[in-house]
C-alpha cells in the first residue's frame, strides 16, 4: 500500500484561493450596497460627484480604487511565493 503525502503547496494555494473569494465577496457587497443603496431613489434626487451620480462614483470609481489598494495590501501581506517544481518531494512509482 502506498503512503501518499499531500503536497504542501496545495495548502498554500487553497488558503490564497479562499482569500481571493473573500475579496470578491467584499467587492460585490461594496458595489451592491452603494449601487442599490444610493441608486434606489428617483433620479431627480441624485447627488453628483465629478459629474457622476453619487451611487456610481462610490460603487464603481471609489470601489475600484479601494479594492485595488486592499488587494495590493493583502497580496503583499498574506500571499507567498510557491515554486512550481516539486523539489524535495519523493515520488513513488
Amino acid at each position: 500500500m502506498k503512503n501518499y503525502q499531500i503536497d504542501p503547496r496545495y495548502k498554500v494555494s487553497n488558503r490564497e484561493a479562499l482569500i481571493g473569494i473573500g475579496l470578491a465577496i467584499i467587492n460585490f457587497v461594496w458595489w451592491y450596497g452603494f449601487a442599490y443603496g444610493l441608486g434606489g431613489q428617483p433620479v431627480e434626487e441624485y447627488q453628483f460627484i465629478f459629474g457622476l451620480p453619487a451611487w456610481f462614483f462610490y460603487s464603481c470609481v471609489l470601489g475600484f480604487l479601494v479594492m485595488s489598494a486592499v488587494v495590493f495590501v493583502v497580496v503583499r501581506l498574506f500571499f507567498t511565493e510557491v515554486p512550481f517544481e516539486s523539489e524535495g518531494m519523493e515520488e513513488d512509482q
